[in-house]
């Protein structure tokens, strides 16, 4: 594992975009961090390093966006068993040749595949994050 420190949601996002070039089709990420550590704005900047236009927000709501069947961005926070990941077809996108970011992702960890990557990110401060990855 490496440590990036950035310094703003800027370096942060360009520090994703550079990461999402290390990505092949089929990679799952699984994004870990307390809220608000900067886990969209991560998303967002991966999606920019994978030439995706579209914006990217939080899929708080909605458990999964679809960004041209290119980037799956997932949030399990509100996923309340396996079951209910299940029923919803969250695991299903695993196998799509996309590249999957999952927040949350120890609300659906029995679903996981055995191989996946992970990023961390720590608030230092107001703007300072800690990205390990």
């Amino acid at each position: 594992m490496a440590i990036y420190i950035s310094r703003s949601r800027e370096e942060t996002e360009a520090f994703a975009c550079d990461y999402a070039k290390t990505l092949t089709a089929g990679d799952v990420v699984l994004l870990d961090g307390d809220m608000g550590a900067g886990k969209t704005v991560f998303s967002k900047g991966v999606a920019k390093g994978l030439g995706i236009t579209e914006e990217v927000t939080s899929p708080t709501y909605a458990y999964m966006n679809d960004y041209d069947g290119r980037l799956f961005h997932y949030d399990c926070y509100r996923i309340e068993s396996v079951v209910q990941a299940e029923q919803l077809g969250l695991a299903d996108y695993f196998d799509m040749g996309g590249i999957c970011l999952i927040e949350w992702a120890q609300n659906i960890a029995p679903l996981l595949p055995r191989k996946v990557k992970r990023v961390y990110i720590r608030k230092l401060g107001e703007t300072e994050r800690e990205i390990e990855y």
